[in-house]
């Protein structure tokens, strides 16, 4: 006689069988957060100037919630020693211009000393931005090569990029840099131009306008035939 067994159940499949209820899931993580004191620590401790993604990114919090402590952290800096920069997408901190000349007597900075063609060279390029060196030297009147070299050099001057036109030219503007060595927090705060000067932006401005509508000069070379 065959001795009978019992079926072994699987303690899973059993509680399948029987409608045992399922182990709850976990809770879903509360949203993250992103505080004033959070984001200055973050800002201060980079190495370089951060865009509004990464800083959301890092912080695990959306755009919205970035814009809202930058625009708190920028009132809260207002009258302190550092002072938040805008620029496009991009934030950093930077000392206050207040208190400049203490910050170069300890580091030993000396003061910006620009020729007058430097000088002429870098405003056209910070109001007229981007713009590329033909530009500037239609407006001088000078070849400009050797100056937009200097102020690339001493990084008063950036490229932006390459304009849509023929031949691809580079296009010059500024970045934190300028803003740092003069003082300011964004392009904004700029003194407004004098006449002549302005004058002359719109001057060029219609002859870039003209050169556009009558597009690439035609070859008027005619083949010789014998």
């Amino acid at each position: 006689m065959i001795e009978e067994r019992p079926a072994v159940v699987d303690p899973e499949s059993e509680a399948e069988v029987v409608g045992a209820p399922a182990p709850e899931a976990a809770p879903p993580e509360p949203p993250a957060e992103l505080s004033e004191a959070q984001l200055e620590a973050l800002l201060f401790v980079a190495e370089r100037p951060l865009t509004r993604r990464e800083i959301a990114t890092v912080a695990g919090v959306d755009r919205a919630t970035v814009d809202a402590r930058l625009g708190d952290l920028e009132v809260a800096l207002a009258d302190r020693g550092v002072r938040l920069v805008l620029s496009g997408d991009r934030v950093e901190l930077v000392t206050a211009p207040d208190a400049g000349a203490l910050i170069a007597r300890y580091v030993g900075a000396d003061a910006i000393r620009l020729s007058p063609a430097s000088l002429e060279t870098l405003a056209i390029v910070v109001y007229r931005q981007p713009v590329t060196k033909a530009a500037v030297e239609r407006i001088r009147g000078v070849d400009s090569d050797y100056t937009i070299r200097t102020l690339l050099h001493r990084r008063l001057v950036v490229e932006l990029g390459r304009a849509e036109t023929p031949g691809r030219p580079f296009l010059y503007g500024t970045g934190f840099e300028f803003l740092e060595r003069f003082g300011l927090t964004s392009l904004d705060e700029l003194p407004p131009l004098e006449v002549d000067l302005a004058a002359r932006l719109l001057q060029d401005d219609e002859i870039a306008d003209r050169d556009a509508a009558l597009g690439p000069p035609v070859n008027m070379d005619i083949e010789k035939v014998d």
